[in-house]
């Protein structure tokens, strides 16, 4: 899906994926060159009005990292998700401190959710596994 018209879009498009939180730029050097099932991710992509952290097109799967302002946005965010999955898109959200402290866990669920058909758009991501010792 194209971006909304407009420089602005343009523009924070590009500010975003310059300016990448520390969580997302962990995340998107495990999910980058296909390295989890062979899925080409994208960062920072519109998907019609919104911008989402990573979207696998042919899976339909966009992966969100939610930081602490997103405690405070929880109506946006179930408006956003209740959005994408209407365009048959299935969401994951992880917090920055799970994919701070448990990336490998992250890219099991990863994985899982890319393993699904595409029609499980109500498909909700367990915890991701904690491995020993961790």
């Amino acid at each position: 899906m194209k971006r909304p018209p407009g420089i602005e879009a343009l523009t924070f498009q590009r500010e975003m994926r310059r300016n990448m939180t520390e969580p997302e730029k962990r995340l998107w050097h495990v999910v980058r060159n296909r390295q989890i099932s062979n899925a080409k991710f994208r960062k920072q992509s519109w998907l019609g009005p919104f911008l989402v952290d990573f979207f696998c097109a042919e899976a339909k799967l966009v992966i969100e990292v939610d930081g602490d302002s997103h405690a405070h946005q929880q109506g946006y965010d179930a408006r956003r998700t209740a959005w994408l999955a209407a365009e048959g898109f299935r969401v994951i959200r992880f917090s920055n401190d799970e994919v701070m402290r448990n990336l490998d866990g992250v890219a099991v669920v990863i994985a899982d959710a890319l393993t699904l058909p595409l029609g499980y758009a109500e498909w909700v991501p367990p915890s991701p596994p904690r491995g020993e010792g961790k």
